[in-house]
């Protein structure tokens, strides 16, 4: 049967483990999708997200760059709050250049993966350098932060050049179109191709930004990971996945190690008036740039009480208030949390770090994972 020859040929592998993407190039579907389908479908249904420009308007570079951002490893619903406060003390992109970075770190705090943070400020001050974003998906690319996804997403979305950008949504769709069954990371070569196919379409080329974002629609809407509405889907008819019945098994993905667990101890020490003594990280790095409370290294054993002593900022009368545990991508972190409160803190202590008010802590650059651990110490 021609569908099950396709789904051979892009079964195949190539030396590197990989699939050969190429198989899917080389032959075409008996019932190809059809972007006029997917458009069709989008024209409808299309999400109404603050950074999307209506129908017949055109888009702000600024607003697609800052959502795409924001939106890596992150949730629509996760990342509105934060864009509309951006925009709120950032409206420009040479407003978001000019302020300190301590400000962008303290409106990013909450919304993780810090690093995002650093080349964001980092891309603006670039862009108001060039006196805007560049028109060219090459030329997005030599942006801090704009990598090979991001760079034809806010190409084909800002400025309408023919491509498709593939995120989780654009593989898990294009994973069932073509029952690419291999496990990612090692299929992802394949996806990419496949998805390039699709943006041969004429209509595609045409309407590149509807495109893309119809795919992302179609992914986050009706081809989610589990459940996938195949009824509702302008492309049920060509999907292989569909027709075998396998679309909720892909994409297939690699088993995961077990994240490794490490652990640390924090310190929360307040004065008479309350304020509490904090700290910056280190501007690179994990959480580089964001404010902490004082305490250990992070490592894998855990710490005894005398070696927990002897990094704390003060001899005081230390108590514990409990513990938080926070995962990280690479491994899980438990930090047990210890309060002490003395009348005026020792300036050998301050030396370093600073003194924050109690009604002023929502204001700083506290991750989330500091934030659970002054949630723990006022509790205790």
């Amino acid at each position: 049967m021609p569908g099950r020859r396709v789904g051979r040929c892009i079964r195949r592998r190539d030396r590197a483990g990989r699939l050969a993407g190429r198989d899917v190039l080389r032959h075409r579907r008996v019932v190809p999708p059809e972007a006029r389908d997917l458009l069709r479908w989008y024209d409808r249904h299309r999400r109404i997200l603050p950074w999307r420009a209506a129908p017949g308007e055109t888009a702000d570079p600024y607003h697609v760059w800052l959502s795409e951002i924001m939106l890596q490893q992150t949730t629509v619903a996760a990342v509105v709050p934060y864009y509309r406060r951006f925009l709120e003390l950032f409206p420009t992109v040479r407003a978001l250049a000019e302020a300190p970075q301590e400000r962008v770190m303290q409106a990013w705090a909450g919304l993780g993966y810090y690093a995002r943070a650093r080349n964001l400020h980092a891309c603006a001050q670039a862009v108001a350098r060039m006196g805007g974003f560049p028109d060219s998906i090459d030329g997005l690319r030599l942006l801090p932060g704009i990598g090979g996804y991001t760079a034809p997403a806010i190409g084909a979305i800002a400025f309408g050049i023919p491509a498709v950008p593939v995120d989780g949504n654009v593989e898990r769709v294009v994973s069932r179109l073509f029952a690419i069954d291999a496990p990612l990371p090692g299929s992802r070569k394949a996806m990419a191709l496949a998805a390039a196919t699709l943006g041969t379409d004429p209509l595609a080329r045409a309407r590149p930004s509807d495109f893309a974002q119809g795919l992302f629609d179609l992914g986050a809407t009706l081809c989610t990971p589990k459940r996938p509405a195949c009824v509702l889907c302008p492309w049920a008819s060509p999907c292989l996945a569909r027709a075998r019945g396998i679309a909720e098994t892909l994409p297939v993905k690699a088993a995961k190690p077990a994240r490794p667990e490490r652990h640390g101890v924090v310190f929360h020490l307040t004065d008479a008036q309350g304020a509490v003594l904090l700290q910056r990280r280190p501007p690179t790095g994990l959480l580089g740039g964001m404010t902490e409370l004082p305490g250990t290294p992070w490592r894998d054993a855990t710490w005894s009480g005398g070696e927990t002593l002897a990094l704390a900022p003060i001899a005081a009368d230390w108590h514990s208030a409990g513990s938080v545990r926070h995962v990280f991508t690479h491994f899980a972190l438990t930090l047990d949390v210890r309060r002490a409160r003395c009348a005026t803190i020792p300036a050998e202590a301050v030396a370093g770090r600073f003194l924050c008010p109690a009604g002023k802590l929502a204001g700083e650059a506290l991750p989330t994972l500091m934030r659970k651990a002054l949630a723990v110490a006022e509790a205790g």
